[in-house]
């Protein structure tokens, strides 16, 4: 009984070791969790590439060995966030999960299901919005960028999740490049409000479709504008009266007059 309870106490050290390293490198900002990280996102711009490449490939057999390549993988990974989520149902809940989900069960059934691959595009909409990005940004000496950037990749990864959804729901059985450019077209027309009608989505689905990317990309589309013309803001909150958001520059804030010490490069 000693050494049955003594073997399970050291199989329980190993998996909490395990889950505390596998926690480092998928949460962590230290230099190796954020190579990681950034090799992750290259994985999802592969997914994402192969998702635009499939009807080259066909339904042959060197569509089948990518496309089971990338469910495994794809499954892998669920398991292994599976295993660090501090709390298993909360994971479940999480939008993040069950994007993962519906993109691993139309890879594992490709005849039956359409290729949702381009929702892996959330992954790396949600690499930019982590602390390690930000780590990135500043290590590249681009923090005063560091909004635009974030506008930047927010409105193109809506902009490509809708051009991925239209393009698999009305285009995707197009040969050759023409149905993703028709699609790109589509949603940009629509994004911008322009309207061109010389390619519109039947049906109920497609007004939907139109009508959602309409609300939602405008106000992306706005709000870039905004970063792009407005003064540099840093995130420095005011001791004072906790105002947010000052020029980089500042030396009182403009709600209170507090004296601030904002930290800056040393240039």
């Amino acid at each position: 009984m000693g050494e049955h309870a003594e073997t399970d106490s050291r199989d329980d050290e190993a998996l909490g070791a395990l889950r505390a390293r596998l926690r480092g490198l998928y949460l962590g900002t230290t230099p190796s969790a954020i190579r990681f990280q950034v090799a992750m996102g290259l994985i999802d711009v592969a997914i994402i590439v192969f998702f635009l490449v499939g009807p080259y490939l066909g339904a042959g057999r060197s569509y089948l060995i990518v496309d089971f390549t990338i469910a495994f993988v794809i499954a892998c990974e669920l398991g292994v966030r599976a295993l660090i989520a501090q709390d298993l149902k909360r994971w479940l809940l999480r939008p993040m999960t069950w994007v993962d989900i519906i993109v691993l069960a139309t890879l594992l059934l490709p005849t039956l299901l359409s290729n949702f691959a381009f929702l892996r595009a959330f992954r790396i909409w949600s690499l930019s919005q982590s602390k390690a990005f930000s780590l990135l940004v500043k290590r590249a000496r681009c923090a005063e960028w560091e909004d635009l950037v974030r506008a930047c990749i927010n409105f193109l990864t809506f902009l490509f999740l809708v051009t991925g959804f239209v393009y698999t729901s009305f285009f995707y059985k197009d040969a050759g490049i023409d149905g993703f450019v028709d699609a790109l077209y589509f949603t940009v027309a629509t994004i911008t409000t322009t309207g061109f009608g010389d390619i519109t989505l039947p049906g109920t689905l497609g007004k939907l479709t139109s009508i959602v990317t309409m609300i939602f990309g405008i106000s992306l589309f706005v709000r870039l504008a905004q970063t792009i013309v407005r003064p540099h803001k840093v995130a420095f909150p005011c001791p004072q009266c906790g105002l947010q958001r000052h020029d980089y520059d500042a030396v009182h804030c403009k709600a209170c007059g507090h004296v601030l010490n904002i930290p800056d490069e040393g240039h």
